[in-house]
């Protein structure tokens, strides 16, 4: 496939999609959303995949939406800004966190606005040191969207999240580590590399069991705990059909490594 503002490769069973409009600090308009969109569903219909890796090009990952891509003239009509949301933004958070196989996000430089929260949809967050997140919504009278009000009280708390979301201010990457919104931080020349490397490892393990790990994790939020007992119940009835299964067990008696499909 040919794009013209991302970058889109599989190799090793990972699907490396990279943002690619670096003078505009990877920031969103229409045709990347687009773009973004026929990755995934590409990724999705991949048998080779196994893991996917987030990330972008040039100085920064992403400031969130192009403004210049909607119309603000105060003289218009104001715009209807969910519109954007429940077409590109609201499906991509989704997308991302329900994608059946692990998801990394490698977090170059800033992220800002959406380009903040779309990371905290993926499984394992690794940022360089030079990375920060700015929720930067109310610097133009907006809230975080992208699944911002959601997931920041689960990971850093409310009184944490009131504050990135209310001063706007930046949230360097050893910070969010240490308030535990992401998962590693790692020098500036490392992170590339890091992400893939750590994508190679997850696309060799029992990806459809892994599926399983992030649907129950992620279902815990809305469940009581005798809920989430029978949520664990059902899926692990499910995790011990697959072949996965079997071929780990098979291995551990044999005393080798185990070869998982992901099936």
């Amino acid at each position: 496939m040919s794009f013209e503002h991302i970058l889109y490769s599989v190799d090793s069973g990972v699907a490396l999609l990279s943002l690619n409009r670096p003078k505009a600090l990877n920031s969103f308009n229409e045709a990347m959303h687009l773009e973004v969109q026929q990755a995934l569903k590409s990724a999705l219909k991949d048998k080779q995949v196994r893991a996917l890796v987030l990330t972008a090009e040039g100085r920064g990952f992403c400031a969130g939406q192009d403004l210049s891509d909607r119309n603000v003239d105060p003289s218009a009509a104001s715009p209807d800004l969910s519109i954007s949301i429940e077409r590109f933004y609201n499906p991509l958070i989704k997308q991302l966190q329900a994608f059946p196989m692990p998801v990394i996000c490698a977090v170059n430089g800033v992220a800002a606005g959406a380009g903040a929260n779309i990371p905290l949809a993926c499984d394992l967050v690794i940022a360089a040191r030079s990375a920060k997140f700015i929720q930067a919504f109310c610097k133009i009278g907006l809230i975080p969207d992208s699944g911002g009000t959601w997931f920041l009280p689960r990971l850093i708390g409310m009184a944490r999240a009131k504050e990135l979301a209310l001063l706007g201010e930046p949230l360097m990457a050893e910070k969010a580590l240490e308030w535990g919104m992401i998962y590693k931080v790692v020098d500036d020349e490392d992170l590339r590399e890091e992400a893939m490397s750590l994508a190679r490892r997850l696309a060799t393990q029992p990806t459809k069991g892994l599926s399983f790990v992030k649907r129950a994790l992620n279902q815990s939020f809305d469940h009581d705990f005798n809920t989430q007992l029978e949520v664990e119940r059902d899926l692990q009835r499910m995790a011990g059909q697959t072949q996965d299964y079997r071929e780990g067990v098979k291995a551990f008696m044999e005393k080798r490594t185990p070869e998982f499909k992901g099936e």
